[in-house]
């Protein structure tokens, strides 16, 4: 029998909260039937000790050989998880297990594929994490369309379908709310309980912003391009063709009316763009034929169905 929620929770170098965490979760989840999975990012602390030492029926301990990043370590836990919903949560007792079933609740009354975590009164440092969360929401928000309060909440509940198809590589983590959307998840935020952090030290800084706004680049080509590369490739490759072609046809005329052109630099700006858009064209037609490939191969479809309703009688 599976359970009904799967609590997923990475960890790096969280030695001193595994125990409490573990504790927090099975006291805030009695009467459920559920399954806590551990997944270890390669800690060099005594966390896989301590996890190790831990008796626990529903406990499952998945131990990476190296550290592999958030994102990749949250993929390990949902593909092991066994769950109806699963719930994500960081392993640093600064989210609130008490939280989860009221999430569980709000998802399944409403339907809702995914219910995100906001905190509301978040306790960490100003300036070293609420500004710089603050401006990536804002980027996040802006650029992608999904407008979510805080993107940053690790606490988040999914159905388990949505979460095993959301393809959490590199450091997309930052962004599941925009790749479940992509997915067409119909998602919703609630105010959560935060804590502040007693043991350990946080593993992010100001750098985060930096690597949010490189990450964006992709989530955009994501939601925009994703199934129409050649409207991106294609597009500017045309453009820059067709820029090139008007200079070229300029400097021609001059050269018909006498006039030296060799050398000049309008002469290399055109030939170069030119050179670009077939470049890009040939781009385009090439990702397009990838993707095509990527979902014949697999039979896959470029869409997601939510429902079907027939009537009683189909003809």
């Amino acid at each position: 029998m599976f359970p009904k929620i799967s609590v997923v929770v990475t960890v790096y170098n969280e030695e001193e909260n595994i125990q409490p965490l573990i504790d927090a979760i099975s006291a805030a989840l009695e009467g459920y039937e559920y399954e806590i999975v551990y997944v270890d990012d390669g800690s060099t602390d005594q966390t896989v000790k301590n996890l190790k030492s831990i008796q626990h029926d529903r406990l499952k301990i998945i131990e990476l050989k190296k550290n592999y990043g958030q994102s990749l370590a949250l993929m390990a836990g949902i593909d092991h998880a066994n769950g109806e919903y699963i719930v994500t949560m960081d392993g640093d007792l600064q989210n609130d297990p008490t939280d989860i079933p009221m999430m569980l609740q709000l998802a399944e009354e409403g339907d809702w594929d995914m219910v995100a975590g906001e905190r509301v009164n978040r306790q960490d440092g100003m300036f070293l994490r609420k500004i710089p969360s603050r401006i990536a929401n804002s980027i996040i928000r802006r650029s992608s369309g999904v407008y979510l309060r805080d993107y940053g909440c690790a606490l988040k509940i999914f159905k388990a379908d949505l979460a095993k198809d959301l393809g959490l590589y590199g450091e997309l983590h930052r962004f599941i709310p925009v790749l479940a959307v992509l997915e067409g998840a119909r998602i919703t935020q609630v105010s959560v309980k935060h804590h502040p952090r007693k043991f350990g030290k946080s593993k992010y800084g100001l750098s985060r912003t930096f690597k949010v706004m490189s990450d964006l680049l992709l989530m955009l080509f994501f939601k925009r391009y994703m199934q129409k590369p050649m409207h991106l490739f294609g597009n500017s490759g045309v453009i820059l063709f067709i820029i090139g072609v008007l200079i070229n046809f300029y400097l021609l005329i001059l050269k018909i009316l006498g006039q030296d052109i060799w050398g000049k630099p309008l002469l290399i700006l055109g030939l170069m763009l030119l050179l670009a858009g077939i470049q890009l064209i040939t781009i385009g037609i090439v990702v397009e034929i990838q993707m095509r490939t990527y979902f014949e191969s697999q039979q896959k479809r470029p869409y997601k169905i939510r429902h079907i309703k027939a009537g009683e009688k189909i003809l």
